[in-house]
């Protein structure tokens, strides 16, 4: 059997810190959070290899956890702190929100995937609030928000979710069309967003977020 607490600290030590993570509190609550809880189950054993693994959800719509290193760049861009306000969008079973609470965040997970949401809820116990709806409406009535997580690939700006945060809130994600997709940081001050890439990332895109296709002849 596979001893999941070495198996975390390899990955910060060999994923994470050479991956420019340096935030101590980012990396103790990577090293302090089981990652093996929030895979199916059978799959325990993949959770800490250097990949995006699948969660689940239907074709065209499923729900991925991201590889170690481009979940910790995108929650260290966020510059979350004790108290602040954040939505996690397509939360899976709550990985990344288990994450950031021990950062100590106030942290609500939206989900669309009932399945997932109802895993996260178990998964969570208590620790973050889980809300089922769509994710590109966000959650406009729990915010606004100091940080916000996109746990996907969007093709596009994802608008609404900007327009939930706070004057000086951060979203990140990662943001483009498959192999030319960046992670990308957008900062809001005032009714203006600021967006600025990050690394070259590569995450299985949300379909709640894709673009339309264009016409051709």
């Amino acid at each position: 059997m596979l001893d999941y607490a070495q198996a975390r600290r390899l990955m910060v030590d060999c994923q994470l810190r050479t991956f420019d993570v340096n935030d101590v509190a980012v990396l103790d609550a990577f090293d302090t959070i089981p990652r093996e809880r929030f895979v199916p189950q059978g799959r325990e054993d993949f959770a800490y290899i250097d990949q995006t693994l699948r969660l689940g959800g239907a074709e065209g719509d499923a729900r991925f956890l991201p590889a170690p290193m481009v979940l910790a760049r995108l929650i260290q861009a966020l510059s979350i702190r004790p108290g602040a306000r954040v939505l996690d969008v397509g939360a899976g079973y709550g990985y990344a929100a288990a994450l950031m609470s021990r950062l100590g965040a106030a942290v609500v997970a939206l989900e669309t995937v009932p399945d997932l949401a109802a895993g996260a809820r178990e998964r969570l116990a208590g620790t973050a609030e889980v809300v089922e709806g769509p994710l590109q409406a966000g959650l406009k009535d729990k915010g606004p928000y100091d940080a916000i997580l996109i746990a996907g690939r969007v093709e596009v700006r994802p608008q609404a979710l900007l327009d939930q945060l706070k004057d000086g809130g951060r979203l990140a994600c990662v943001l483009g069309r498959e192999r030319a997709a960046k992670a990308t940081l957008f900062v809001r001050a005032g009714d203006a967003f600021g967006a600025r890439p990050l690394f070259d990332a590569s995450l299985p895109g949300l379909s709640a977020f894709a673009a339309e296709a264009a016409f051709s002849f």
